[in-house]
């Protein structure tokens, strides 16, 4: 069994609503980020000093369905392994379900055997329960009801 990092909410916001918001990646995710975060291909860095550093690239876009980021380098000042992320990928899957959608963010290869797994769930819960899915609920205010 797959024991990779998961978390996914309910949103009653579509499918493009959703998407938009992940592929705003500064507007859910704290920290200095450099570089594109929306086309195939884009890469970016995300950087909290003195904690955090990763390098990004859009290896999959399908819009309004799924993106991924595959760790090209990290280093995580408060593990042994300071690379624990490279080589690792962050996906976002978005599907309708019952007239509302589902967002499921995974990091995949980040598993409970990492040093960093239980700060990075941490971590990641903020962002996806909080900040991301916030920032979904407001984007949709620009865009026409249902």
């Amino acid at each position: 069994m797959d024991k990779s990092m998961r978390i996914s909410f309910v949103v009653d916001q579509t499918p493009q609503q959703a998407f938009s918001a992940i592929n705003n990646v500064r507007g859910w995710w704290t920290g200095d980020i450099e570089g594109g975060t929306e086309k195939l291909g884009d890469e970016f860095t995300y950087r909290v000093p003195d904690i955090h550093y990763s390098k990004f690239r859009i290896t999959e876009l399908s819009p309004s369905s799924r993106v991924a980021w595959l760790v090209l380098d990290s280093q995580l000042t408060f593990a042994e392994n300071k690379e624990e992320w490279t080589g690792t990928t962050v996906t976002f899957d978005v599907a309708e379900q019952d007239g509302r959608t589902l967002v499921t963010f995974t990091h995949e290869g980040l598993v409970p055997d990492f040093e960093c797994y239980d700060r990075c769930e941490s971590a990641w819960g903020g962002y996806i329960n909080g900040n991301l899915k916030t920032l979904i609920g407001q984007q949709a205010q620009a865009w026409p009801a249902r």
